[in-house]
């Protein structure tokens, strides 16, 4: 598949999750179906450091990455790509949700390992703890 038609496909991909019900729009076109309720009292701001459990994965199932069957990470959400900043920032503690990113507020037009150019980057993301 060429490489236009490939980012074409996320696109339209992400048009129908979209209008799937319980699928809420975030800035720049990030989207987030929230799986589990947290606490509702603490949110990750730009300089937090978040500890998840994730999953990601490309729209036709294949997963790249996982926290799962390990420890949980930490990372600081400003060094993370742009759609899990916009999308943990409107989570809780507690909170399972599946966000789906558009290529541009993930790897863009480049590829990464498992990950190719255009790809609409989908995680399941349980936020633990926020720092």
């Amino acid at each position: 598949m060429a490489k236009s038609e490939y980012a074409e496909k996320n696109i339209e991909w992400l048009r129908q999750k979209a209008t799937e019900p319980g699928v809420e729009t975030l800035d720049k076109g990030v989207l987030i179906k929230r799986l589990k309720r947290g606490s509702g009292k603490v949110s990750p701001n730009h300089n937090s450091v978040v500890v998840v459990h994730y999953v990601g994965k490309t729209i036709n199932g294949k997963t790249f990455d996982s926290s799962r069957g390990g420890t949980p990470s930490a990372f600081r959400l400003r060094d993370l790509v742009p759609g899990w900043i916009i999308a943990l920032q409107k989570m809780t503690v507690g909170e399972k949700a599946e966000i789906y990113i558009p290529a541009e507020q993930g790897y863009g037009r480049f590829s990464q390992p498992g990950i190719p150019g255009g790809s609409t980057l989908i995680f399941e993301i349980e936020l633990i703890a926020v720092n």
